[in-house]
C-alpha cells in the first residue's frame, strides 16, 4: 500500500495523530515519511485517510 498526500491539506495533523508511522508534519502540510506503508501500519494508514477532514489522503 502507498500513500500520498494532496495540496488541499489544511496541515490539521489528524493523520499524524492516527499513524505517526507514515505521517509528520511538514512546513505547510502533513507528508508521508515512507515510500511502501509497512503492513502493520496499513489499518491506521486507511483509518487517516477515510478520516481526513478534506480528503486529501490518496491510497494506491
Amino acid at each position: 500500500m502507498k500513500v500520498r498526500i494532496e495540496d488541499t491539506c489544511t496541515a490539521c495533523g489528524l493523520c499524524v495523530d492516527t499513524c505517526p508511522d507514515v505521517f509528520e508534519m511538514g512546513n505547510d502540510i502533513a507528508e508521508v515519511k515512507v515510500e511502501i506503508v509497512p503492513p502493520e501500519s496499513e489499518d491506521s494508514a486507511q483509518q487517516a485517510a477515510d478520516e481526513c477532514p478534506v480528503e486529501a489522503i490518496i491510497v494506491e
